[in-house]
């Protein structure tokens, strides 16, 4: 065929769009926009909820504000599959920002990446490699998929994204186990040079839901990386069709040279009733102690207590109403003072009330 002959070329790019239309079929858009207005009575003077470093939902004080706008296209694997998901607003600046910083890594480099990863299905074992999300916790990146809007300490204070390899088993319908090659804790950029392990076992029934995840690997760089030792209990149980609970717990554990090991252990419980076809009510209580102030940035125990009402007027259409209150027993949450540079003066508690809407397609 010559390389000017358009007809025939044409009939033969619709020919085999024709002779093979599976990997249009497996392609999935998706997207959606989560929105909030809080208020926080701390009333902060640098309008900033939570301690530096989490806040991935209802970061800003006062303002009606993006959480999330994201946009993602995947590919269903037959065995090769793939996807990709950006995203834009307060929650993604968090997400980021202790990405390591160096040449061509950092927050500004990923800022907007969710994940972007291949899969490969071969019998019960699939592999997933590039940036997907953690095998850790309870709680969801994606609002929606949440009980509450705002997140927990330890959803906060533990990995949402992970960067490597995955491989899945799946021995049965209700038995699974993951193996993790990874850079790191909730890392793209590499910032030492060790990599880490994660591991889990997970059950999936007809009520119970239950999982046992691991992280093993040295965190930290120059004089200040050790080996941290971490593992997450999370378990759901549907008690009746309108009823479900779920706890998680939490223990962590890293080497500091020169110093005593840092410690950190969490508990959470949380409970959901479905009070009409489209309305439900969220509680959830919650102790993290940072024996050390490795994650939090204090040496400090954080308590909160969550209230959620959750309507849903439409199928894709999600709506929160939230009440939260933390407590630390340390001077951490932003108030209204400030200091004589600008600083906010801190104080040990702070009360939010948020409104939350997400869209989702």
């Amino acid at each position: 065929m010559s390389p000017f002959d358009l007809p025939a070329l044409l009939s033969s790019l619709l020919l085999s769009q024709t002779e093979s239309p599976s990997a249009l079929s497996r392609l999935t858009v998706e997207g959606g926009v989560d929105t909030y207005f809080s208020y926080n009575f701390n009333r902060p003077a640098d309008a900033a909820n939570f301690i530096p470093g989490t806040g991935t939902t209802a970061k800003r004080h006062d303002e009606a504000s993006i959480n999330l706008a994201s946009l993602g296209v995947s590919l269903a694997p037959e065995p090769v599959g793939f996807k990709v998901l950006l995203g834009f607003g307060t929650g993604m600046e968090v997400l980021h920002a202790a990405e390591p910083v160096g040449t061509d890594v950092g927050p500004e480099v990923w800022r907007h990446v969710q994940q972007a990863s291949l899969s490969f299905v071969t019998g019960a074992l699939t592999l997933e490699a590039g940036i997907y999300p953690s095998h850790i916790g309870l709680e969801s990146f994606q609002s929606q998929l949440n009980w509450t809007y705002t997140r927990s300490w330890m959803g906060e204070l533990s990995p949402y994204y992970q960067t490597g390899l995955k491989g899945t088993w799946k021995f049965n319908d209700a038995w699974s186990a993951q193996l993790h090659l990874i850079n790191g804790w909730q890392t793209i950029g590499e910032n030492n040079h060790g990599k880490a392990v994660g591991t889990q076992v997970a059950y999936s029934g007809e009520r119970l839901s239950a999982s046992f995840n691991t992280f093993l690997g040295n965190e930290g760089s120059g004089d200040a990386e050790g080996l941290r030792l971490f593992g997450d209990l999370v378990a759901t149980y549907r008690v009746t069709d309108a009823l479900s609970v779920a706890a998680s717990v939490d223990v962590g554990r890293q080497a500091r040279p020169e110093q005593g090991a840092a410690l950190w252990y969490a508990a959470g419980v949380n409970a959901r009733v479905r009070l009409a076809e489209a309305v439900a009510l969220a509680a959830r209580a919650e102790v993290y102690r940072d024996r050390d102030g490795l994650l939090s940035g204090a040496a400090q125990t954080l308590a909160e207590g969550t209230l959620t009402l959750e309507l849903k007027p439409a199928e894709h259409l999600t709506l929160k109403l939230e009440a939260r209150h933390d407590r630390s027993t340390e001077d951490v949450f932003a108030g209204r003072e400030t200091t004589v540079d600008g600083a906010p003066v801190l104080r040990p508690h702070e009360t939010l009330v948020v409104a939350g809407a997400v869209a989702y397609f």
